[in-house]
């Protein structure tokens, strides 16, 4: 699990194919990986994945077909948000964050608002409906809050902090993004229809 809250920025500086997907070579930046262990999960662009070499500053993931087919931002060198699991004793933050993506989602608007920005994004419809206004989602690992929810569409206010601590601050309308909805919105859809489909 995770909270959405971003350690550091990172960057994929080496993809090293493999029978099936890729092996990432990632350059932690500032996150401290003295208490990383292989086998530990970090998410990158909220996307959990298993450590499986370390080398100083340098950490190696693999990734799956069957990721790369569901999400972005992992197939190529550049930058990544990047956030080690939480412990138990951790302060959540952000919201609970599972790092297994839903859906990927495209930017619409990204606009100045003074200081801050003005980000748009139409989700897929499968999972628009969990998004709520003054909910909690997740944008390429990042826990935000929604302002306005419109159909597939949803508006979100980045601050200067988010902006400068995030791989956020690049986007522009065409991105595509990494999006988790909220997992207690999930769950209640599940517990509401269980009656139904069992």
């Amino acid at each position: 699990m995770f909270s959405g809250i971003i350690a550091a920025v990172g960057r994929i500086t080496e993809i090293t194919p493999r029978e099936a997907g890729f092996r990432l070579h990632v350059d932690a930046g500032s996150l401290d990986l003295e208490d990383v262990a292989l086998g530990d999960s970090i998410a990158h662009n909220g996307v959990c994945l298993t450590v499986v070499a370390k080398d100083g500053q340098t950490l190696m993931v693999d990734v799956s077909p069957e990721t790369l087919s569901c999400t972005v931002g992992l197939d190529a060198p550049g930058e990544v948000n990047l956030e080690k699991a939480l412990r138990l004793a951790d302060r959540l933050g952000g919201h609970l964050v599972s790092g297994h993506v839903d859906g990927v989602g495209e930017v619409l608007r990204f606009d100045p608002v003074g200081d801050n920005r003005l980000l748009e994004i139409r989700a897929p419809r499968e999972i628009a409906k969990y998004i709520a206004r003054k909910g909690s989602v997740t944008v390429n690992g990042t826990s935000l809050t929604t302002n306005e929810v419109n159909g597939t569409d949803f508006t979100i206010n980045l601050i200067p902090h988010t902006l400068e601590n995030t791989i956020l601050k690049h986007l522009q309308p065409g991105s595509r993004v990494n999006l988790e909805v909220d997992l207690i919105a999930r769950y209640c859809e599940r517990l509401l229809s269980a009656e139904r489909d069992l």
